[in-house]
């Protein structure tokens, strides 16, 4: 086959990709929100299947298919090929976003990223999908695009604003949880990858932790999508029943809000078990969960100079750590990206603009994110999520889960009580 020239590295054409986002949607050029809520069948018919919901979300397809065409460009993929497949990941995820926007989905706090997964499972595993549309596939690069986008949510100000208890709190829970799950993993022998993923999903923000890591690591699909999957199922259970066993023993409400925003993974579940409780703990939860979500950044960029430096030693020589040349060569950029996408909209941009922009970049934030979710569930095959070497993750997971649960209950009834 003919040798494409590739232009960028993939992860510097992620940040050139991830600021012409930004940069579009600052100087006015958004796509109209598409809308997904829906409650009834008429809702469904009425709202999201209207002829104006579909354009919009037909621009949207337009806008974010052109951005992974000239991603495959720069990076010397087939531009061809992303053109053939795109469209169908992209179906695949609208579907998914509609069942996501259901009501009782939206109560249960399920996010789309769920149903992403679980329908391009179900296609992966019941179609015969062509090699080369496998290998098409790019899930790291969809995921990258939208962690270099959440950076824009990360506003130093409202992390001020949030309460200094708040990020006490956050920091102790990251730290004590990451370590305790880092020893149980190597206590089962679980490789490095998989254990990284993991200890950084049950400590910092679930899902958006697993990714991040993931991409610092360049960690495997299959991977991920059980780390994934482990975040997703455990949350529903944390958010009915944590709630349930707050109000039995009385906890206060601000205890209860710092608890259930300490340890439950997903930022929906915790506002919806936040709900359940109260108007303080639903304020209280969400200020927590936003604190573990700033460190999300920290905690990547430290993540990928730790990988860099001790798991990728010079070729050659085992025993050779590698030089600083070679580990800016090998750190993930998209980390960057994210950071500096946070420093941008936390000191250079006005809040008005902010607050005109913000609703754009999260709908297209949360669509890179669905359709990473798709490609891995396309490429993914079920048997590796159900299969005898998924046992020991989902112990060390449980296990993790339930050191958070009691710690972070500990501490909030210390700073909050």
């Amino acid at each position: 086959m003919p040798t494409v020239k590739s232009y960028l590295q993939e992860d510097w054409a992620i940040v050139m990709l991830g600021f012409l986002i930004i940069l579009l949607s600052v100087a006015g050029v958004v796509v109209a929100l598409p809308e997904y809520k829906w409650s009834t069948a008429e809702d469904l018919t009425g709202k999201v299947l209207t002829g104006a919901n579909l354009l919009k979300i037909g621009a949207q397809f337009i806008y974010v298919i052109a951005i992974a065409a000239l991603g495959s460009f720069l990076t010397g993929k087939s531009v061809k090929n992303t053109l053939l497949v795109f469209p169908v990941v992209f179906i695949l995820t609208t579907l998914a976003l509609i069942v996501a926007g259901n009501a009782t989905m939206n109560d249960y706090g399920l996010e789309a990223v769920i149903f992403s997964l679980i329908i391009g499972l179900l296609i992966g595993n019941l179609f015969k999908l062509p090699a080369w549309f496998r290998e098409s596939l790019t899930s790291e690069f969809f995921v990258k695009i939208g962690l270099v986008l959440l950076g824009t949510t990360i506003i130093f100000s409202d992390v001020m604003k949030a309460g200094a208890l708040g990020l006490v709190q956050a920091l102790a829970v990251v730290l004590s949880v990451w370590y305790f799950s880092y020893w149980v993993c190597k206590r089962l022998k679980i490789d490095n990858e998989l254990t990284m993923m993991l200890s950084s999903a049950v400590s910092i923000c679930g899902v958006s932790a697993a990714i991040a890591t993931s991409g610092a690591i360049k960690g495997d699909a299959k991977k991920l999508s059980l780390v994934i999957s482990l975040v997703l199922i455990t949350a529903i259970p944390m958010m009915i029943f944590m709630p349930m066993i707050a109000h039995y023993f009385n906890f206060p409400e601000a205890v209860t809000g710092a608890w259930l925003g300490g340890s439950i993974d997903t930022t929906g579940a915790v506002v919806a078990s936040g709900s359940l409780v109260g108007e303080t703990a639903l304020k209280i939860s969400t200020i927590v969960k936003f604190s573990q979500n700033v460190l999300l950044g920290v905690a990547a960029f430290a993540i990928s100079v730790y990988w860099t430096y001790t798991k990728h030693p010079n070729a050659g020589d085992a025993n050779t750590k590698p030089t600083l040349k070679v580990i800016w060569e090998r750190f993930p950029k998209f980390v960057i990206g994210f950071i500096a996408a946070s420093l941008v909209f936390s000191f250079f941009v006005s809040p008005a603009t902010i607050a005109s922009v913000k609703g754009p970049l999260k709908s297209l934030q949360g669509l890179w994110f669905a359709l990473a979710f798709t490609s891995i569930g396309l490429e993914t095959n079920f048997k590796d999520l159900v299969g005898t070497e998924s046992r020991k993750p989902v112990y060390a997971f449980l296990v993790a889960q339930s050191f958070n649960v009691l710690i972070t209950l500990v501490l909030a009834y210390l700073l909050f009580s």
